[in-house]
Formats: structure tokens, sequence, C-alpha cells
């Protein structure tokens, strides 16, 4: 070889030195940069927190996430076969490093780039730091992230010894149907405590924190034996137990000693619905896991009216529905601070889940002529297109001002001529309705409406009678919740409120944060005023008169979903009965307020084509009328005040301003 070859083979490879040289400059660079601003080491977050409490609107718990599902045991009490078991399947080098063990890392790379399954690089100690001070969620799991988790679990091991580290990680980690830390898994899951298990008991005990849903030994009894076959192989592979040990183990059935799953739920059936937004919406606004924060929950339910929504919905003594089938689902809201006090998303939802679906939020229901107050006439009197509710429109042959040439039709498939703005309401007539949204125009209606939280991505002339939002995704559209706050507006003088679910939280090291959204103004006092007194009418002169409560001041509007001529069909043969002639409908609504309280309520079959008809048409008002009877009797009966701007001529309102 000639010596400008050597020379260039030796530039080679001094650049290749130099420019690993300077990667891994740098990468001590990025991590030292990192690892300034991790979270500070405090043992008090190494420690399981306290259950979180929610308490309703006098201060009264309405459940306690952790009755009973945490106990936290002590170095003494933790058998070595446990800790054999959780550091074989989880650090088998546990007690040789330092916090971070880089032939871990090492090894889980060469791993997955020869598998299909990923192995992690993390210790167990790393695993504690993240339980501990960093989110869980997959998407959270950034290098900035790794890189403090990294260097806050060296200076964990430099200030904790061993023994300390895994009694905190065997007391943090969660395991399934609520139940966190090893000590309360034991107990609940077999009646025991951790020195009284079995070996193959241990093994599923350490095998759950890595996917405690799926390992479910009720739920998923085989997925459940197999992680804990992989774990009694891990603690023989690191000599921890014998072949024999092992092979009785894993022959034992994942079934034995297990005790029958809780019958009683941590949330009552009555709250579960409302709960689950409270847990949502804490989460949301906070980042935080509320059962692990040790949270007390403030919250603005009224739990003595969502018991009464509940005994409404669930038992013949206030509503007579036709079968359990029959579904319903409501949102109350205090006029007054914009809060849901009371909600329910179905009747007769089944007792053995926790958290279900909750209808009263979802958005893939219609809420036909319930849409025509916020959509079209609102801001008809907003933006001056009419300045009384005597104003003329004409209900005649109209087609969709949208080039499709599609007819307009009214309930009835018949024509009124020329009729007031206030009696189109009563009437719910749908073609003044879609003339007054063309005369608006879609692009200020959809404003309006966003000021009222109803969002559509693609606002059309149809949704002057209908909130359709078929395959648009749950953030379009409207739910009772959105509704049941849009016509608070009106009954609070044009005031909007984001409905909300929690007051206020204070967290385990009694910091308060106040949760409460702003109020804003959506429209003018005027507007909602005139609104109101239009919406008045619906209920004493309208479409339903089933919603008459003596006495009381209230306004709403009825709203009936329908069916295309294709759906129309296969409708009528899902019929249970003999067919009365009356309309067939996949939902049918009603949305009332009075001065104190605003109530959104939706009815229909989970089954979209199981058409609602006949008496049925009347159940969502007959709910409505139940509960809103409740909460008048709770409340003074006040009238709205017309406010500056508006004039009573002769049986008509005015606007002059």
């Amino acid at each position: 070889m000639n010596l400008r070859v050597i020379r260039v083979v030796k530039w080679c490879l001094i650049s290749i030195f130099m420019l690993i040289i300077i990667g891994f400059m740098a990468g001590v660079g990025l991590f030292i940069h990192y690892a300034k601003d991790a979270p500070k080491l405090e043992e008090s977050k190494l420690q399981s927190k306290p259950s979180s409490v929610i308490y309703d609107k006098d201060g009264q718990v309405l459940v306690d996430l952790g009755i009973e599902k945490r106990e936290l045991a002590d170095t003494k009490d933790i058998p070595l076969e446990l800790v054999d078991a959780v550091t074989s399947i989880e650090d088998h080098r546990f007690f040789q490093h330092r916090g971070v063990d880089p032939i871990r890392i090492i090894s889980s790379v060469i791993h997955n780039t020869q598998n299909d399954s990923m192995q992690g690089g993390s210790t167990l100690t790393q695993q504690l730091i993240k339980l501990s001070f960093f989110s869980t969620k997959a998407k959270d799991a950034t290098i900035k992230r790794k890189a403090q988790e990294a260097w806050m679990a060296v200076n964990l091991e430099r200030q904790n010894t061993k023994e300390e580290i895994i009694t905190y990680y065997i007391n943090k980690t969660y395991l399934g149907n609520g139940f966190y830390g090893m000590l309360t898994a034991a107990k609940s899951y077999f009646g025991k405590d951790l020195k009284s298990l079995d070996l193959a008991q241990i093994a599923l005990l350490a095998g759950m924190p890595q996917a405690p849903n799926s390992y479910d030994p009720y739920a998923h009894p085989e997925a459940a034996k197999e992680r804990r076959d992989m774990v009694l192989r891990a603690m023989y592979r690191y000599k921890k137990i014998s072949k024999k040990q092992m092979e009785q183990a894993i022959a034992e059935s994942i079934t034995e000693g297990l005790q029958a799953p809780p019958t009683t739920k941590a949330v009552p059936s009555y709250l579960d619905n409302y709960v689950k937004q409270v847990i949502l919406e804490v989460e949301k606004k906070t980042g935080l896991d509320v059962n692990k924060a040790g949270l007390k929950i403030y919250t603005p339910l009224d739990n003595a009216a969502q018991q009464r929504l509940w005994d409404i919905f669930n038992t013949d003594q206030y509503v007579n529905f036709p079968d359990d089938l029959f579904q319903v689902a409501s949102t109350v809201v205090d006029v007054n601070s914009g809060a849901v006090v009371a909600q329910l998303g179905g009747r007769k939802q089944p007792t053995d889940v926790t958290f279900g679906l909750n209808q009263a939020v979802e958005t893939n229901r219609d809420w036909g002529s319930t849409m025509k107050p916020p959509t079209d006439y609102a801001p008809a009197f907003e933006y001056g297109v009419y300045k009384s509710t005597g104003d003329i429109i004409s209900d005649t042959w109209y087609v969709y001002p949208d080039g499709t040439n599609t007819p307009v039709y009214d309930w009835d498939k018949l024509y009124q001529g020329n009729i007031t703005v206030r009696k189109a309401v009563w009437g719910s007539r749908n073609i003044p309705a879609v003339k007054t949204l063309a005369s608006v125009g879609l692009d200020k209606s959809q404003a309006f409406l966003e000021t009222l939280g109803i969002k559509y991505p693609n606002m059309q002339y149809s949704n002057a009678i209908s909130s359709n939002n078929i395959g648009q995704g749950s953030g379009w559209g409207a739910s009772s919740e959105k509704m049941a706050a849009a016509y608070a507006a009106f009954s609070a003088g044009g005031i909007y409120t984001k409905p909300y679910y929690v007051n206020k939280i204070i967290d385990a090291e009694g910091k308060e944060t106040n949760m409460k959204p702003e109020r804003t103004r959506a429209m003018k006092a005027s507007t909602a005023y005139v609104m109101t007194d239009i919406l008045k009418g619906v209920i004493t002169n309208g479409t339903m008169t089933n919603g008459i409560i003596p006495g009381l001041n209230q306004a709403g509007k009825t709203g009936t979903s329908n069916y295309d001529d294709t759906q129309y069909d296969q409708a009528m043969e899902n019929i249970d009965g003999p067919y009365d002639g009356s309309s067939l409908a996949p939902d049918e609504n009603f949305v009332g307020y009075t001065p104190h309280y605003s109530m959104a309520v939706w009815s229909g079959y989970d089954n979209r084509m199981t058409p609602v008809w006949g008496s049925k048409l009347y159940l969502a008002l007959d709910v409505y009328r139940e509960m809103m009877t409740y909460l008048a009797s709770t409340a003074d009966n006040a009238d709205w005040t017309m406010p500056e701007g508006v004039q009573k001529v002769g049986n008509e309102l005015t606007i002059s301003n």
C-alpha cells in the first residue's frame, strides 16, 4: 500500500473518530441541556398519594375514587419472592445498576432491531420516576422527557436505598379494576396479604403493571396467564426459582384463589355519567391523572336533582316509557352560572360498567327543530334581519338556496302563506326557518352559533332545521350538553358559559385552582329577551303542550328529526304495534328553560332505524316537565325583565336598538 493511500485512510479514520467525539459531545450537551430543567426530586411525589375525592355543590362527598383501593405496604411486609418477580420481568440488573443501565439499553436496541416486539430500556427506577413525575402517555415519551427521567433516576439512587425504591414502586403501580399498589391488589384479587400469596399469584401481580387492563384476570384470563407465565420463566432464567417451582406455578389455573369480582361500584350508577365528565374535565384542563393525583374536586352537581333525574329515567313513577330499550339523555344547566348541575346519558344502563357511554355529550344524533332558535331566528334579530316578532315571512313553496333545487317541506306538507315570525316558530315551520337562515347568511349564522359553543366543519342550509352531523366527528354538531348551554344564554340575557363540571380543585399539597370558565356575551340582551318571549308560547300555543307547568315562567322548543325516503320504508318495518298514522322519527327532542335552569332532552333508540312514533313522540317533553317541576320547587318563580331597546306593541315585541 503506497504512502498516499495510507494517508487517506489515516485521515478518514481521524475524521470518523472526530465525528464520533463531536456526536458524543453534542449528545452530552443535549442531555445536560434537558436535564437542567428536570423537576425537583421530591420525596412526597414518590410516595403514593391519598385518593382523589369528588364533592357536590354543598361540599358533601360524592365519590372517593380510592375507597379501600389503596393500601400501602411497608418494606418489611414485602416478600423476597415478589421483589424477585418484579425485578426479573422489569429490571433483572436492578441491584447492580445505579439508576440507568447501559447494558439494558444496548440489549433493548439489539432486541428491537431483530424482533417485531418492542423491549424498553428503562430501569425500574426510571419507571418509578415516570409514574411519580411525568405523564405515562406514549405520546409524551420525548427525548427531553427520557433525558430528565434518566438524570432523576441516577439522583434518586444516590439519595435512596434500593429497598426504598422498590417499595415505592410496589405501592405506586396500578393493577387494574381501580386497585393501586400490590398490597391492595393482593387483598382485592386473592383476599390475602403479600406474604400469603403463592408463587403463581405473585407472578401475576408482578406482570400486571405494564398493561393492567390487558392482563386483567377477570376480563382477559388467557392474556393474564400468558403474562404470568412469562414472569415465571424470567424468574427461572435469572435463577430466582427452580425449574420444578416454575413448572408447578405454570400448571396452576389463573383462577386459583381468585375472588369474585367486586359487585359494588366505586361510583354509584346514578353518578356514573357525571363523574366521568368530571374526570375528563380535570385531566383535560390540568393534565393530571385523577386516579393518582390525590385531588379534592369540587363540582356544581346538585346531588338531589341528579337522583331525581335518575329516578325519572329508570322508574315508572314519573314517565310511562314503552320498553327498556327506549333511551333518553339529558343535561341540566344552571342559567346563572353555566354549570352542569345534573346529567344522565341513558336509562337502564349496565350496572357492571363504569364510565360507559354518555349519550348526553354525544353529537351523533339530530336535534331537529330545536336548532331553529340559535341557528336562524336569534341571529336574524341580532343582525337586524327582523326588528319585530310580528314581521311577516312567507310559508310557501321554496327550494334550498344551494343550487340543488331540493324543495323544503314543512312537517305537515302544507303551506300557511304569510305568517308572523312568532307563529313560524310556534308552529315549527321549516320553510320560514330556511328562508330566515338564507337572509342571515351561512357565515353570520355560523359565527353566531360558535359564540354558543356549536360548530360545524361545513355549515349548510339544511342546518337551519337540523344538527345533522353524521360522519363529521364529536367536536361538531349538537348534544344535550351543548343545547342546554346554548338555550341558557337566552335565559341569561345573552350571556354564554361553556358548560362545566368542576368549580375548583385542591391538590395534594393544598394548592387551590379555580376551574370555572369565563362568561361571555353571545348576543344582545334584546335578542335574548325577544327569543324568550317567542319561545314561551311554544309550550302554551305551539307544537307540544304537554310541557305546561302551571304558574311557571318557562320557554322552550321541540325538535324532531326525519328519515329520508329509503330510510322511511325500513323504519316502517320496525314499528312495534298498530300504526296510527303519526310521524316516524329517529330522534325526538326538547330544550326548555326557566330563569334558573336550562334543560335539554334527547329521546330515541340506540338503533336509529327503530322509530319514535305515536305516544313516544311526547316522552322527551314528559321527561322535561317532570324534572323541571322538581327544579321549580327549589327556586323562586321570577320572570324575565324586559331590557332597554325592546318595546311591546300590541301582542308583539319590537327591537329599537
